[in-house]
């Protein structure tokens, strides 16, 4: 089954995906509410990541419309050389093959980041979490059934129930060839991944993300950004998590004040450092080691530092390699920090939250990766491909 489906085809499939979404709108929310019923624990990001309602679903059916539209991402030709000899040399992009998703609660995964390696032309496997189970069976059903109606076999889109052993067991020695492994989830659920895996993994990273208030800030601004960061989604990698700010900054301790007021009122919990303690009363955090922490909550460190160097430096040293931002009216301050941050995505006057496929125009993302193989940032369409050489000789010998 390793022959390309044509475009046509597969932007068949997803147009037709998107018109089921909407057909079994009802029935979805139902078979999720299962799920919800049977989620027992008290993790508030899983809950908010496991509930599919109408906006989720319209996210889904959106995402199916924009890939069904979207330029055909294999062919493409990257490079085109012209030997001495007279053989011609062409480099395109090719799919993969087989991509496997692994991904913890969230069942609109297994809709666009299923939709998104289908339309590079790859056959999919879903291992999605026990927690999301009736939802995930439920979406891969229609992507079965749209597969049928297209007369493709239902195989290119195919659900792993597996529990922990049985998913290490494929990962070491998989039953069939994969080619390429995204796991989509927290940091245990990647470990255990790149631990057992014997192919590539594009490793979709935390997040821990820092937003830095330069001398020259904005304080309205800052302020604006430092509240969506962290409370408009605080389920999602692109969160914000920890706030510097440049005790060359004046009246810096008179800004902190306001910038914790404002978080505890939308309840989040504010922890300082030893400077920011004294100046807010807020409690002072106990160790270091709380700058590495991604928290997924209600939750945030607000730090100081006397340079922007610093701040440099202590983002590079405690970051995910995700988001990282600068509230500065100083253009050239901002692009010393943007260039010198080592983050997938850097940001000048604007909030982390936009760490995202869809927001960067590339109409939605497979995964964010933090590694720098062999797509960095938001992985899109045009991103989740390989390359192959294609030369064209008449008899030539070296």
């Amino acid at each position: 089954m390793n022959h390309l489906l044509p475009i046509e085809k597969r932007n068949s499939v997803l147009s037709r995906m998107a018109e089921l979404l909407e057909e079994e709108r009802a029935n979805l929310k139902t078979v999720n509410q299962q799920d919800l019923n049977n989620y027992s624990g008290d993790d508030l990001a899983m809950e908010k990541r496991l509930l599919v309602d109408d906006a989720k679903i319209d996210g889904m059916i959106l995402s199916m419309q924009q890939l069904a539209s979207q330029e055909d991402p294999v062919g493409v030709e990257r490079f085109n050389f012209d030997h001495d000899n007279g053989m011609k040399v062409i480099n395109k992009t090719a799919a993969f093959g087989t991509i496997m998703i692994i991904y913890e609660s969230r069942p609109d995964v297994t809709v666009e980041a299923g939709g998104i390696a289908f339309k590079s032309g790859n056959k999919i496997l879903l291992k999605g979490g026990k927690e999301s189970l009736q939802s995930n069976l439920k979406i891969v059903e229609l992507w079965h059934q749209a597969l049928k109606e297209n007369n493709i076999a239902t195989a290119w889109v195919e659900y792993l129930n597996y529990n922990r052993e049985e998913t290490q067991a494929f990962l070491e020695k998989p039953t069939q060839k994969v080619d390429l492994i995204v796991p989509r989830g927290g940091e245990n659920l990647i470990a255990f991944v790149k631990k057992h895996a014997t192919c590539p993994v594009i490793i979709s990273g935390r997040g821990n993300n820092f937003v830095y208030v330069n001398a020259e800030a904005d304080l309205d601004q800052a302020l604006a950004i430092i509240i969506n960061g962290k409370t408009s989604n605080i389920s999602v990698c692109n969160a914000l998590d920890k706030v510097l700010i440049d005790t060359n900054l004046k009246n810096w301790e008179a800004f902190a004040a306001t910038i914790v007021q404002e978080l505890q009122q939308r309840n989040v919990t504010v922890l300082g450092d030893e400077k920011i303690s004294r100046a807010t009363n807020v409690p002072q955090i106990e160790s270091d080691l709380i700058w590495y922490e991604e928290f997924l909550d209600y939750k945030i460190v607000i730090g100081t530092t006397n340079s922007d160097q610093e701040a440099i430096d202590k983002i590079n040293k405690y970051c995910g390699g995700h988001s990282a931002s600068i509230i500065t009216k100083n253009d050239a301050i901002a692009q010393e920090f943007m260039e010198n941050v080592d983050t997938a995505a850097v940001y000048q006057n604007a909030s982390t939250r936009f760490t995202d496929g869809g927001q960067f125009g590339l109409g939605g993302e497979l995964a964010i990766s933090t590694d720098k193989l062999h797509q960095r940032g938001p992985i899109g369409l045009q991103h989740l491909v390989t390359n192959k050489w294609y030369i064209y000789g008449n008899g030539q010998i070296r």
